[in-house]
């Protein structure tokens, strides 16, 4: 039998359900608890409710989140790109060329190498509270380089995505048609058995939208569900594409035009914001207001990945959605919680209510509204996953 436990003394406890405490889309509940049997949450309320349970935790009026849950990283890869990155903060602007470099070094990497690359990043976005996370593949860009990385990864989330459609292979750059039939045929047979979604660059200098679909639609066929690269640096069909097609997310949504916006109000398709790319590109934010009063749900992600956006933080993201995205904390937190378990097509993450996984982070703060108060401060103290602390 599995034990409990109740964590009490929460100063103010997010569960993300609007029909608890005070009714918000955060579900904010003041001096509460949280009792966990085995890896779920079975219990939440206010403190002096709280039922009897094998252990109790002190939160010491702290706040309590749940679990950040991060749907767009790219963490199956080696080396860095410090110098691509120096010269961009010094004026030149950057490209999708970019990948080609850690293409190259990845492809060179043995698989230990890779796979303890990809676990100290885990290690480092576990610390700040993320308990959550999907990763892609899009460094190999062969069939061999592709099913290692969707291997290495499988072993670490469920939430594994092929990104063999990240960029033209260089292998193939005289013929781009010819790389589309690897990408939807030997490569998709090796890569599908290892992972849940499929995704595609749909940009100038990658993939248009006609290549897109027929990638896309080649992985539905293989029962994987689109997620779509969408409109980050440019006015494009990605974002139209991920509707048509029902994907989880358009990742990205820099450049939207009205129509892109009515499109995601009316889907299940969740706008994915990764506000580390526009920070470390110094490109033009997206607008979340926008979407957000059109009624869109919106996600947050930290994009991790050695060229555009190298940062595990999501609370850090949480800080540049409210300063630069037009976001407010309770928006931005949502986002990073229940938003990115929308983008993943989950409800058993991203919310603190009975029968979801516990998953949740303790604050060195009162109230959740301190990551964008407090950026750059470490202010989580303990995460717990599926109902172990693990920091």
């Amino acid at each position: 039998m599995s034990s409990t436990t109740v964590i009490t003394d929460i100063a103010r406890l997010v569960t993300n359900d609007p029909s608890l405490g005070d009714g918000s889309p955060l579900g904010l509940i003041h001096d509460a608890a949280v009792v966990i049997d085995g890896d779920r949450v079975a219990w939440i309320g206010e403190s002096r409710q709280a039922p009897a349970t094998d252990n109790r935790v002190d939160a010491g009026g702290r706040a309590v989140i749940p679990g950040f849950v991060d749907s767009h990283s790219h963490l199956v890869f080696a080396g860095d790109r410090t110098e691509e990155f120096n010269a961009r903060m010094s004026g030149r602007a950057y490209s999708v060329g970019g990948i080609r470099t850690t293409v190259a070094a990845t492809r060179a990497a043995s698989d230990e190498d890779l796979e303890r690359n990809l676990v100290r990043h885990l290690r480092e976005a576990l610390r700040q509270g993320t308990t959550t996370f999907e990763t892609k593949s899009g460094y190999g860009l062969t069939v061999e380089d592709e099913s290692r990385a969707l291997r290495i990864a499988s072993r670490h989330t469920d939430e594994v995505t092929y990104l063999g459609a990240h960029i033209v292979s260089p292998d193939y750059a005289d013929d781009p048609a010819a790389y589309v039939a690897l990408v939807t045929g030997e490569m998709l047979d090796a890569c599908a058995p290892h992972a849940r979604w499929i995704d595609v660059f749909c940009e100038k200098g990658a993939f248009d939208g006609d290549q897109a679909r027929a990638i896309l639609t080649a992985g539905r066929a293989k029962g994987l569900h689109p997620r779509v690269h969408a409109n980050q640096l440019t006015y494009g069909p990605g974002v139209q594409l991920a509707v048509e097609l029902d994907a989880a997310s358009a990742d990205h949504c820099t450049h939207l035009t009205d129509a892109d916006i009515d499109a995601l109000a009316g889907s299940a398709t969740v706008a994915t914001l990764l506000p580390g790319a526009e920070f470390s590109t110094r490109a033009a934010w997206p607008d979340a207001r926008r979407l957000l009063d059109a009624g869109a749900t919106v996600a947050l992600s930290t994009d991790c990945n050695p060229g555009s956006s190298f940062t595990s933080s999501v609370p850090f993201c949480i800080a540049l959605a409210v300063r630069d995205m037009g976001m407010t904390p309770d928006e931005a937190l949502w986002s990073a919680t229940a938003g990115g378990a929308a983008a993943l097509r989950r409800d058993d993450i991203g919310r603190l209510t009975p029968g979801a996984y516990a998953d949740l982070a303790l604050l060195d703060a009162p109230s959740h509204v301190h990551l964008a108060y407090r950026p750059g401060v470490p202010l989580v103290s303990q995460v717990w996953r599926r109902g172990v602390r693990e920091v």
